[in-house]
C-alpha cells in the first residue's frame, strides 16, 4: 500500500531545505545585516514605540486576561514601519513560496526561516531585515514580553519556528488547535498586500477563534460557528497560549486574487516552544494540558451503527433479488441497475477494484426532482452562483438562517417565512456540514406515493435517507453488488456548503468499511446529468479553429472548488510529530498539492494507474491500486513511477498516498471497500463554488460469507 505523509493541523514547515532562496544574486549591494547577537542584546529600536514599556504590558496583560472565547493578545503595531516594508519587499522579491495543500489548509509557504542561520554571508545580504526581524522576534527582551503579557512561563530562544506564509485566492487553514509537542505560543504578523491599501473584511483571511462546549464524551470541542473574527491589517501581530482544549481556530477562505491590486494575505507565522534541555527554565517531567490535541483526536473515529430487523434473513450474495426487493427498488433505482446482468457484472468489477462509481443511479423521477429542486435551494439560501456574500455567514442554509433570496424584488418583510430543515453538524476540529434536522417527536411525517411527488426536494433527500439506504431491499442489492453483507448501519444526507464545509481525514482503527456514497451535487443551472451532464460544470476555451485543441475544464471536474471524496493511505507515524512534510520529502517541485480528482466513465470502476479517480498531489504519481481493501493477501503496493527532475522514483520513495479522489456530481453512487486505518475525508468547499455539495453517505459495518459443505452458509464478521 502507498505510504503517506503525516498531516499536520498547520501548515509545514520543509525543515530539510534552505529557507528557499529564489536565487543567489551576483551583484547585489546590500546593507551588512547585524549579527544575531547584536539584535538580541537590545532589540528595543525595532520594534513600536513604546511597545516593551512596563506600561504597555501591563494594558496588554488585562486585555489578555479579559480576552473571549480564549485567552489571545492583539497588538494594532508591532514592528517600525521601515523594518516591516523592508521584511515585505525581500520576502517578496529574494525567498521562493511553495504551494501546499492538505485536507486541513491550502496556503503558499516558504522553508523554516530557523535555517536563516545557515545560509552564506553573500545569501544572508539578501535578507538583512528579515533577519533583523527574525532575532528580535526570539531576543530574551520579546520573549520577557511574551511570558509578562501571557503568563506562559519560560519561552526557547534556540528552538525557533517560524515561515513567511502568504494566502493567494482559495487559501485557507481549517479548525485546530496548535497542539504539537513543545509548542507554548502561537503567533501571527500580518503583511497583507497591497500594504498601502487596507485589507477588506469582505475579501475573506480572517483569523477566527472558536468558544468551545463539553462534548458527548466529556471532552471539551469547539463550537460549530466562531464568536471572533480578526481580519488581517498591516504590521499586526496576534499572539496566544497554546492550550489543549481551548485554543481553537482557523483562517477563513482569501477570496481575492493578486490580480486585483496585487492582494494577498502575507504573513510571519510561528510559535515560540517551551524551554529546551539546557536552557533556563526547562522542565523534563512537564506536562501539557489533560486533554488530547485536536490532531490526536483525529487518529480515529466511531461510528453509531444501528441493527436491522432480528425477524429479518441475512441476505446472501449469490440469492437474486425477491419480488417484493425489486418492487421496493423500483421507486429509487435506474431500472439498468436491477437487471440481474448488470449486477453480476457489478460485482465481478467492485471484487477486482473494491471501488465502483454507477452513474444516473436514481430513476429518472426522483433525479429530475431532485436536480431542480436542490439548485432552487441553493439560490434560495443565498448560496448560489449569484450570491451577495462571497462567503456566506456561518448559518446560511440552516434552520436558524433567514431566507431572502438576492433575486427578490420585494422587502424581506414581504417573503414569507421558509422552513430549512438543515441544522449544523459539527465538531469543526473534525467536521463541518450540514443534516437534515430529525422530526420532533409527534412531528408530522407525510407519506407520499410515489416519492417523486413530493414538493420539497429535502423530503426525498429523507426518503432516501431513513427508506432506501437502511432498507433490507438495499441491503440485498448491496450483498448482490459488493460480494459482502452488510451487518449494520449508519447513513446520513449531508450538505456542504461554499465557503464553510469540509470533513478531516479520519480512519477506523480496527475493521474494514463498505462506504456507499450518493452524490447530488447538482450541475450548475440545474441540470440533471447523466451521458451530457455528468453533474459538473465544464467550461470550453479553444485557441482558434483547429479541432482536437485542449480542453480546458473548470469548476467541480477540474478540483478548483473542492468538495472531492478522497482516501489515503494510513500514516505510519515514523515522523517527529513536530515536524511535517507535504509532498515527496526531499524533492524538488514547484507545488505539492492535494489530489484533483478525474471522472471515472458509467458504470466502471476506477482503473489501475490511469489517472481516473486515483491521483496524486500534482506530482504525477498514480497508487497502485484504486481500491482501498483486497480480500485476497495480496495488499503490497504496485510500483508508482513519479517523474522528478528527469529521474524515476518508486512507490517507497514516493510518500503522496492517495488512493481514491472522485470529484462531486450529480446522481453517482460511490461504493468504497475501506480497510482499517485508511483515512477519508471531503476536502474543503471553496467559496468560488457556485452551489452546496449534496450527498447521502452510508457506512455498513460488513461480514463475509463461507460456505460449509453441509450448510447453506454462514455469515462472520470481517
Amino acid at each position: 500500500m502507498v505510504r503517506t505523509h503525516a498531516r499536520s493541523p498547520s501548515p509545514s514547515r520543509d525543515t530539510d531545505e534552505s529557507p528557499t532562496l529564489k536565487r543567489i544574486k551576483s551583484s547585489h549591494n546590500s546593507i551588512s545585516p547585524l549579527t544575531e547577537s547584536q539584535v538580541s542584546a537590545d532589540p528595543t529600536p525595532y520594534f513600536a514605540n513604546e511597545l516593551l514599556s512596563p506600561h504597555n504590558i501591563h494594558r496588554l496583560n488585562q486585555e489578555y486576561a479579559a480576552s473571549q472565547p480564549f485567552k489571545y493578545c492583539k497588538v494594532e503595531k508591532l514592528f517600525q514601519d521601515d523594518l516591516l516594508k523592508g521584511v515585505k519587499d525581500e520576502c517578496l522579491s529574494e525567498l521562493r513560496f511553495t504551494q501546499k495543500e492538505t485536507d486541513i489548509y491550502k496556503v503558499n509557504q516558504t522553508g523554516d526561516l530557523a535555517s536563516l542561520s545557515y545560509l552564506t554571508e553573500s545569501q544572508l545580504g539578501l535578507l538583512p531585515n528579515l533577519l533583523i526581524l527574525r532575532d528580535a522576534l526570539y531576543s530574551p527582551k520579546f520573549r520577557s514580553f511574551l511570558q509578562a503579557v501571557t503568563g506562559c512561563g519560560p519561552l526557547s530562544g534556540s528552538k525557533q519556528d517560524m515561515s513567511v506564509n502568504t494566502y493567494t485566492k482559495g487559501c485557507h487553514l481549517l479548525n485546530h488547535d496548535d497542539v504539537i509537542g513543545t509548542r507554548r505560543v502561537s503567533y501571527i504578523l500580518y503583511m497583507p498586500l497591497p500594504n498601502y491599501q487596507g485589507w477588506q473584511p469582505e475579501w475573506g483571511g480572517a483569523l477566527e477563534l472558536y468558544p468551545v462546549q463539553i462534548g458527548p464524551d466529556g471532552v471539551p470541542e469547539p463550537e460549530t460557528i466562531p464568536s471572533k473574527c480578526v481580519p488581517p491589517s498591516w504590521n499586526q501581530f496576534i499572539f496566544f497560549e497554546v492550550q489543549p482544549g481551548k485554543s481553537f481556530h482557523s483562517v477563513e477562505e482569501v477570496v481575492v486574487g493578486e490580480g486585483e491590486d496585487g492582494r494577498q494575505r502575507l504573513s510571519i507565522s510561528g510559535w515560540f516552544h517551551a524551554a529546551q534541555p539546557g536552557e533556563e527554565g526547562y522542565d523534563a517531567n512537564e506536562k501539557w494540558g489533560e486533554y488530547k490535541s485536536s490532531r490526536e483526536q483525529l487518529a480515529s473515529t466511531s461510528t453509531d451503527f444501528k441493527p436491522y430487523p432480528e425477524d429479518e434473513d441475512t441476505p446472501l450474495p449469490s440469492a437474486p433479488l425477491s419480488a417484493s426487493h425489486i418492487s421496493f427498488l423500483s421507486e429509487f433505482l435506474n431500472p439498468v441497475y436491477l437487471q440481474p446482468r448488470i449486477m453480476s457484472s457489478l460485482s465481478k468489477r467492485f471484487v477486482e477494484e473494491s471501488s465502483l462509481e454507477l452513474h444516473s443511479f436514481l430513476s429518472e423521477p426522483l433525479a429530475t426532482k431532485l436536480a431542480h429542486g436542490l439548485a432552487a435551494n441553493d439560490i434560495r439560501d443565498d448560496l448560489g452562483p449569484n450570491r451577495t456574500r462571497r462567503i456566506p455567514a456561518h448559518t446560511a442554509g440552516t434552520s436558524v438562517s433567514v431566507s431572502v433570496s438576492p433575486s427578490s424584488s420585494s422587502s424581506s418583510s414581504a417573503i414569507p417565512s421558509v422552513e430549512i430543515p438543515w441544522d449544523l453538524k459539527g465538531p469543526p476540529h473534525k467536521r463541518r456540514y450540514c443534516t437534515l434536522a430529525p422530526i420532533p417527536s409527534g412531528g408530522k411525517h407525510e407519506s407520499v406515493v410515489p416519492r417523486s411527488a413530493h414538493t420539497s426536494p429535502d423530503a426525498i433527500v429523507r426518503c432516501l435517507q431513513n427508506e432506501l439506504f437502511p432498507s433490507p431491499a438495499f441491503r440485498a442489492w448491496l450483498a448482490i453488488v459488493s460480494s459482502v453483507v452488510p451487518l449494520r448501519w449508519d447513513v446520513e444526507a449531508r450538505r456542504f456548503r461554499p465557503g464553510l464545509d469540509y470533513t478531516l481525514a479520519t480512519s477506523e482503527e480496527n475493521e474494514a468499511r463498505l462506504d456507499v456514497v450518493l452524490g447530488l451535487t447538482p450541475e450548475v443551472g440545474g441540470g440533471v446529468g447523466g451521458e451530457k451532464g455528468e453533474g459538473v460544470r465544464e467550461t470550453e476555451k479553444r485557441k482558434g479553429k483547429r479541432q482536437g485543441e485542449e480542453k480546458v475544464v473548470g469548476g467541480w471536474q477540474s478540483g478548483e472548488w473542492g468538495g472531492w471524496e478522497c482516501y489515503m493511505a494510513p500514516h505510519e507515524e515514523e515522523d517527529d510529530p513536530a515536524v511535517y512534510r507535504s509532498g515527496s520529502s526531499g524533492k524538488k517541485q514547484k507545488s505539492e498539492a492535494s489530489p484533483t480528482p478525474a471522472p471515472a466513465p458509467p458504470l466502471q470502476a476506477s482503473s489501475k494507474g490511469d489517472g481516473k479517480g486515483a491521483q496524486t498531489n500534482g506530482n504525477g504519481s498514480a497508487s497502485g491500486t484504486n481500491g482501498t481493501h483486497k480480500r485476497s493477501d495480496s495488499q503490497g503496493s504496485a510500483k508508482a513511477a513519479v517523474e522528478t527532475d528527469g529521474s524515476e522514483v518508486s512507490d517507497e520513495e514516493d510518500e503522496d498516498g492517495t488512493l481514491l479522489a472522485v470529484q462531486p456530481g450529480f446522481n453517482r453512487l460511490l461504493l468504497v471497500l475501506r480497510d482499517e486505518k485508511v483515512m477519508r475525508f471531503v476536502k474543503y468547499v471553496s467559496a468560488a463554488a457556485e452551489g452546496s455539495r449534496w450527498d447521502v453517505c452510508a457506512e455498513y459495518e460488513i461480514g463475509m460469507i463461507e460456505e460449509n459443505e453441509d450448510e447453506e452458509g454462514a455469515t462472520k464478521a470481517l
